[in-house]
């Protein structure tokens, strides 16, 4: 074996905090090749080190740096886990940083030149890109500002959702709605905005209702809002209803996570005798396993109270009807901010049709289109943005035809 190649390989090996990273399929590859014995033969040395670019392409096009920056960087591990938690590492955890942070700089900083040194062949052989990065500095920086990069999934991604195991995951095609592209609701949009600025800022912040027809743009604002702040430490974890007691152990995950995150509860509604009725009312009112720092919980309804209600509830046998009323409506009142969206006057749809044309690069007769989208609209049972947004797309539909 090449000694210098023999060196890194030992290095390699000796990771600690960033052991995981062995595991990573890139590195995997590197580690196979550089353990190349002297007597085997060239044709398997190629085959290592072809395997090993093979997985750099796969993963970022042949960006060496650029792809160990990035898994160092993203890398859950116990050094920064326990900064997380905002503890000081011990002074051997700081010692074992600062050395494996030089090994991944030395893996960094291999050039294809270099490795095709330690193979000993003429011929024709992948190519990949290097580039100037300083691991240890990039490294120092997260750490420092962590409350906004944050680390594994949660660095990478910014929605993520439950699994049917109940594991948080990431969304790997996430909505990418803007607040420049939602059209009108602005005020609401900016109650939603400062409020979620609040919990960034470490001051206290409320859950939030957002109420209103259907389609009026409640779910995009609050996705929208996520977009806009993802670079300042905000993620989003959407749940379902028959999630809502799974809570309290998922703010047991958060709560030691340096990040801020919305608890996304979309469409929600309950029959009167719903269980997760109970389970949500615990959680707002907060119990002591639901109390966290850097959560908060936006739902959505197209209903006032949450609760179906019909006549026979309210003419019932109970003999505290009232009361009962009272305990079903009393449930959207525990959320400390109430949004209501209200369904789009002819004015404001017609608004919201003529923006997105805009946005989309539709031009023709205003009147015309006005008229379109008015019937459009009627067909579907009346005027919202997203109607306004259908109508568009298929206007962008039929143009590209």
């Amino acid at each position: 074996m090449n000694k210098e190649a023999e060196k890194l390989s030992i290095k390699l090996q000796s990771l600690t905090i960033f052991r995981e990273l062995l595991n990573d399929e890139v590195i995997s590859a590197l580690c196979k090749f550089l353990e190349c014995a002297e007597g085997m033969p060239i044709a398997r040395k190629v085959g290592l080190y072809s395997s090993f670019v093979s997985e750099l392409y796969s993963k970022n096009s042949g960006k060496l740096s650029e792809y160990i920056k990035s898994i160092v960087g993203d890398n859950e591990n116990i050094y920064i886990c326990t900064v997380g938690k905002g503890e000081k590492p011990s002074p051997f955890l700081e010692e074992a940083l600062s050395y494996e942070l030089d090994t991944m700089q030395q893996v960094a900083d291999l050039t294809p030149e270099k490795l095709k040194s330690f193979i000993g062949f003429e011929g024709f052989l992948p190519e990949f890109s290097v580039s100037k990065v300083n691991i240890k500095e990039n490294y120092t920086h997260r750490t420092e500002n962590i409350g906004k990069y944050g680390y594994g999934i949660y660095a990478r991604y910014r929605m993520f959702y439950i699994n049917s195991e109940n594991r948080i995951v990431p969304v790997k095609n996430p909505d990418k709605t803007r607040l420049e592209s939602l059209v009108d609701y602005k005020r609401e949009q900016q109650i939603i905005l400062d409020n979620t600025n609040a919990l960034l800022e470490g001051k206290p912040a409320a859950n939030i209702l957002l109420t209103g027809d259907a389609g009026t743009g409640k779910s995009s604002t609050v996705k929208a809002v996520v977009n806009e702040l993802y670079n300042k430490g905000l993620r989003i974890l959407e749940v379902r209803k028959e999630q809502l007691r799974e809570i309290p152990a998922i703010l047991d995950e958060l709560n030691s996570n340096p990040l801020k995150f919305i608890l996304f509860i979309d469409d929600l509604s309950f029959s009167k005798d719903d269980d997760n009725f109970s389970a949500l009312k615990a959680i707002l009112e907060g119990s002591v396993s639901a109390k966290s720092q850097n959560v908060v919980i936006y739902a959505t309804s197209n209903r006032r109270h949450l609760v179906k209600e019909s006549f026979s509830d309210r003419e019932g046998d109970d003999i505290h009807v009232s009361d009962t009323m009272q305990e079903i409506i009393s449930l959207s009142e525990r959320f400390g901010i109430h949004i209501t969206f209200q369904k789009p006057n002819k004015a404001t749809y017609l608004d919201i049709v003529h923006h997105l044309c805009e946005q989309r690069g539709i031009k023709g007769d205003k009147a015309e289109i006005e008229i379109l989208a008015e019937r459009y609209a009627l067909e579907r049972g009346g005027r919202s943005a997203r109607a306004a947004t259908q109508f568009v797309d298929g206007l962008v539909s039929r143009k590209n035809r």
